[in-house]
């Protein structure tokens, strides 16, 4: 049982995160700080939070857990808000689809008290983001991966995982170097070639036709199209070196599949899919570990 939990930046991920402990009885009060005092104050509204706080380091003040839940460019900005008050007997942990930026700004700013800092990243979300769509369940059945430093204190490590399983979640640790090859992959360029694809049929002149006949094969391969601009925009920067790994191979296997189709080779295009397909057949969600190394 927690006392006081912090939450900088009351939105879907920093409010369902409040919400779920809340419901599990992990903690007493909730203390939340987010830019727009809207925000704060419609979060308060919702019983999301207990109280606003006016800044982030006054979010910080009294809580033995906090949770950062800001878009990755702006970690460096919130350490420095509330590195005064990183004490070891806290634990802080962060929302972030990227792990190696923030943890090399965490390194930076905090110094010796980045003891109390466990990196976490939730696989869990919605397309549309906002304290209004905050879910006590968003966490539940899904996977949180950390991504602890060498200085990380071992007994916030093992707090950080009692507290993510204790709300449904399945806790996985990898290096932030492992994560960052790793979700490149699975989800940040996925996310890249959804957006350039959405993009490519409705800039056509013909595309609002084009996207009147489109079926459900369509809205659900766009699906993720809808997200966040400013977001993905950070994710996408912060994480460029490893998405331009993965897009290169992408257009490797893209150019070999249009070079059967254009060489007419229906034998070599169905080896193709008949890969993909039965690859995807096989696949289940989370079953397999997650890579330990390079």
């Amino acid at each position: 049982m927690f006392n006081q939990l912090g939450v900088i930046g009351c939105g879907l991920m920093g409010g369902s995160f409040a919400l779920a402990l809340k419901r599990a009885g992990l903690v007493k009060r909730v203390i939340g700080y987010s830019k727009s005092p809207s925000t704060t104050e419609k979060a308060k509204q919702l019983g999301v939070i207990d109280q606003a706080a006016e800044s982030a380091l006054l979010a910080v003040s009294g809580s033995d857990i906090v949770l950062i839940a800001v878009p990755v460019a702006a970690s460096e900005a919130t350490f420095k808000a509330i590195r005064h008050l990183v004490e070891p007997g806290v634990l802080f942990m962060d929302v972030g689809s990227t792990k190696r930026d923030v943890v090399d700004a965490a390194r930076r700013v905090l110094k010796e008290r980045v003891c109390s800092f466990v990196p976490a990243h939730p696989i869990a979300g919605k397309e549309v983001g906002g304290i209004t769509q905050a879910d006590a369940a968003l966490y539940s059945g899904r996977q949180v991966i950390l991504t602890p430093l060498p200085q990380t204190l071992p007994e916030l490590v093992q707090k950080a995982t009692d507290v993510w399983a204790a709300i449904g979640a399945q806790v996985l640790r990898m290096t932030p170097e492992n994560h960052d090859a790793a979700f490149a992959a699975v989800s940040h360029l996925p996310h890249m070639l959804a957006f350039a694809y959405f993009n490519s049929v409705a800039k056509q002149p013909a595309g609002k036709d084009y996207l009147s006949l489109a079926g459900p094969g369509f809205r659900d391969f766009t699906r993720i199209a809808a997200s966040d601009s400013a977001v993905w925009r950070d994710i996408l920067m912060s994480n460029r070196e490893e998405i331009i790994k993965q897009a290169q191979r992408f257009r490797h296997t893209l150019d070999a599949m249009e070079h059967v189709i254009r060489s007419g080779n229906m034998e070599a295009l169905e080896d193709l899919i008949r890969s993909a397909s039965e690859a995807r057949a096989n696949w289940q969600m989370g079953a397999t570990k997650p890579p330990t190394n390079r």
